[in-house]
């Protein structure tokens, strides 16, 4: 992953007007809790000129890339609401989620803007990112918990 290319992946979110959450661990890293992370996972509203916002956000990046038209709005809002899409020249990572399980869609997941080098960008706050990952069976996510809740009682002193 190219952080260089992330920060720009950033601004032609906002450029274009995609509706987006951050999640993940580039979310923590938005509120100050760094893990590494071969990817990028934003949530984002499954709706068809949303999605075509997101679309024109990457061909502003990857251009030559037909894979981007690959991703429908039909499938974040049926039964594939998880989407990964890898750049051709490997720099960019992306999960693309309208929802998880049944316990989290976009609609649910509560966010705040935040600065992330200098860019504006979306991101979930602590608290949703620590219930996003509490319950999990995946041990680097019950990590992840027990870190955001330090900084939550951290931040609540």
């Amino acid at each position: 992953m190219d952080i260089d290319k992330i920060l720009v992946f950033f601004r032609e979110l906002r450029k274009h007007g995609v509706n987006y959450i951050l999640v993940g661990a580039i979310g923590m890293t938005a509120h100050g809790i760094v893990r590494a992370t071969q990817d990028v996972d934003i949530f984002v509203e499954p709706v068809e000129g949303n999605i075509e916002r997101l679309k024109n956000a990457l061909k502003s990046l990857f251009a030559e890339d037909a894979a981007i038209e690959e991703i429908r709005a039909s499938d974040l809002a049926g039964n594939y609401p998880v989407i990964r899409y890898n750049s051709p020249d490997g720099s960019l990572q992306l999960d693309i989620l309208a929802r998880l399980s049944e316990a989290f869609a976009f609609e649910d997941i509560q966010y705040e803007e935040k600065q992330y080098s200098g860019i504006t960008v979306r991101v979930a706050t602590p608290e949703m990112l620590y219930r996003m990952k509490k319950d999990t069976v995946r041990l680097q996510d019950r990590a992840d918990a027990e870190r955001i809740a330090r900084t939550i009682d951290g931040l609540r002193r």
